[in-house]
């Protein structure tokens, strides 16, 4: 049997076509046509309509590495979106209140790109406004939630800084949860805001979370995600740096233990002249399939004069069994910038530090607490708030206490041998 594959003609193409090779997809942005490469970060696909997303089936690059089997009770649509019960604190420099689901501030930072956060976002029937007004110091507000139970649910979050406000947002995630949600942050001109997502789940919980963030001009966004309990843990954080002199620093650390799935997919959008960008997140896995998945988009796009970014990934291996995926990637629309990179790095402990330290009398064991402290600690301290890192650290102590008794379960001789 023999079968033909008919090639369309040079006029068809447009003349772009010679000895059965086509012209690159990409440049021609001027063009009647935009051609844009499938793979620009920013022509996604976006809708706060669920029907407008087909079913997810694994095989989309966002969607590729993803436990969907557990995620599906998120993706189907019909989740509760009512009020739920939290505890916050706050002073007179900001105002935490629910609001109506059509409050003109939803969607004011950006709009679903996959079908868990449109399922989220169709579902809400109210609101929770984060409101910072204080100017003269840096307000502090906690949000604890803990009573989401295991029915899907749906949230959505608002937070706005007005301009020239200052002040620190933490939401603090615990107890059981089978959750998809939507998280949009505004910050005005000249405004400062550390907004803080803490993952501290139940062992069985699965979370969802999409976040949207707007700079506004010399405006500054420090954004920090930190993932410790949960089974599956999916945050996807971006930030559009759309007005000249935005800034943004986005910070993460992830702690995997056995069976335990931990990805965020981070993207920083350079729409303006004179942006920055700093992405930095840390990881470290043990325990057999332990699985942390990592993809850092960064655009400069081609209003972008004057940006300087940077992004990184590096995670520590604690044990074998483990898998980190981690993929950097970055597009430049303009040459004149002042700088742009990323770097990705993925391994085990460090003979040399662990030698150094033992030479100095310190037993195997702890040598490696306090390198696997050092390497993650140094994210934990660019939040700002000394009560919560204190808090933080002694988690990552308690993840590493937990997977020595684990090991120590599973050979007695190799645990003995290390003490």
């Amino acid at each position: 049997m023999s079968s033909t594959t008919e090639q369309p003609s040079a006029a068809a193409t447009g003349g772009t076509e010679q000895h059965g090779a086509r012209a690159h997809s990409d440049g021609g942005w001027d063009a009647a046509e935009k051609k844009v490469p499938v793979q620009t970060r920013s022509e996604r696909f976006q809708s706060a309509d669920l029907d407008a997303f087909p079913a997810v089936t694994g095989r989309e690059v966002n969607w590729k590495f993803a436990p969907l089997a557990k995620l599906q009770p998120l993706l189907d649509g019909g989740l509760d979106g009512s009020p739920y019960p939290y505890l916050a604190r706050q002073s007179d420099g900001a105002d935490v209140e629910w609001v109506r689901s059509d409050d003109p501030r939803v969607g004011s930072a950006g709009l679903p790109e996959d079908r868990a956060s449109a399922a989220a976002w169709t579902a809400r029937d109210a609101v929770l406004a984060v409101t910072v007004t204080a100017t003269e110091q840096h307000e502090f507000i906690t949000i604890t939630r803990s009573d989401f139970g295991t029915q899907p649910r749906a949230a959505h979050t608002v937070i706005t800084a007005e301009p020239n406000a200052q002040g620190i947002v933490v939401i603090d995630n615990r107890g059981k949860a089978l959750l998809s949600e939507n998280i949009e942050i505004v910050v005005g001109d000249n405004a400062r805001l550390t907004v803080v997502s803490l993952q501290d789940w139940d062992d069985e919980a699965v979370h969802v979370s999409t976040h949207f963030s707007e700079v506004g001009r010399d405006a500054f966004l420090k954004h920090v995600v930190v993932s410790l309990g949960g089974d599956v843990i999916r945050v996807n954080p971006s930030t559009h740096l759309g007005a000249q002199g935005a800034d943004t620093e986005m910070y993460g650390v992830y702690f995997a233990d056995a069976g335990q799935y931990i990805e965020q997919q981070v993207y920083v959008n350079h729409d303006a002249p004179n942006t920055r960008g700093r992405v930095n997140y840390k990881g470290a896995l043990q325990g057999e399939g332990a699985h942390t998945v990592w993809i850092g988009d960064v655009l400069i796009g081609r209003p972008a004069d004057g940006t300087d970014s940077y992004e990184q990934n590096r995670n520590l291996v604690l044990t074998d069994g483990t898998r980190a995926d981690s993929i950097p990637n970055l597009e430049i629309e303009t040459g004149n910038i002042e700088g742009a990179g990323h770097a990705s790095a993925t391994g085990r402990f460090d003979d040399e530090q662990l030698f150094y330290l033992q030479a100095r009398g310190i037993p195997e064991e702890e040598a490696r607490r306090l390198v696997v402290l050092g390497f993650l600690v140094e994210v934990i301290q660019k939040i700002g708030a000394p009560e919560l890192e204190e808090r933080l650290i002694a988690a990552v102590e308690e993840e590493l206490a937990a997977g020595r008794s684990v090991i120590a379960e599973a050979d007695p001789e190799t645990a003995q041998a290390d003490a």
